[in-house]
């Protein structure tokens, strides 16, 4: 697989910016919001009164942060499916964690490999950033404590809908202020196996758990 970013999704502050956390280091990986804002004044003779749309945050990510972005993304994807591949009972529930593993695995490496050949530092400080690499060490534990069983593969296949849809959201919104034309590719590759991850957790949430 070519340099993808994010396949992805989720934590661990402790390796590599999260499972996320060492993405503090030289040459590992982040992404946003977007949009503008218009307004305009209406003047009459003795009153004068202004009208606006509210302005909306506009996509504001640097390619240091999109990296980091995406190295915590798929450091967490990897910790939570190595768990799942341990603790998930249903076949589908298996098989899907062990393609996260694989999938995250090779992202991580094109993503560390990416930031040293751009000589990027991966920047943590933006809130997406931050917000992820909390909310995969949350995952974590609480995927830890619970008991193996049904509900145990239904808590992370949820969990795994949730996160693609988070993660796919940001990496479009990052993907209009990308600079590195490098990084634009590795970012549209990611975008593409995010989805397709999303769609087959769907597919095991509607489906395979339900039947």
């Amino acid at each position: 697989m070519k340099r993808s970013l994010s396949r992805f999704a989720m934590v661990s502050t402790v390796a590599a910016c999260t499972v996320l956390g060492a993405c503090q280091k030289k040459g590992d990986v982040a992404v946003s919001d977007t949009t503008a804002a218009s307004g305009m004044a209406a003047t009459t003779t003795d009153t004068t009164a202004s009208a606006g749309t509210v302005a909306s945050p506009k996509s504001d990510w640097t390619d240091a942060q999109i990296i980091a972005f995406a190295w915590t993304a798929n450091a967490g994807e990897v910790q939570a499916g190595k768990l799942a591949e341990k603790k998930a009972t249903n076949p589908a529930v298996k098989k899907f964690a062990a393609l996260m593993v694989s999938d995250h695995s090779r992202m991580l490496a094109d993503t560390k490999a990416l930031a040293a050949k751009l000589a990027i530092t991966p920047d943590t400080s933006k809130d997406a950033v931050k917000d992820l690499a909390k909310a995969g060490n949350d995952q974590i534990k609480d995927l830890t404590s619970k008991k193996a069983g049904k509900d145990w593969d239904e808590d992370y296949i949820n969990k795994q809908v949730d996160d693609h849809q988070l993660v796919l959201d940001k990496l479009n919104d990052a993907s209009q202020s990308v600079k590195s034309p490098d990084l634009k590719n590795a970012l549209n590759e990611s975008i593409a196996t995010v989805q397709g991850h999303l769609t087959q957790a769907k597919a095991i949430k509607d489906n395979t758990l339900k039947s």
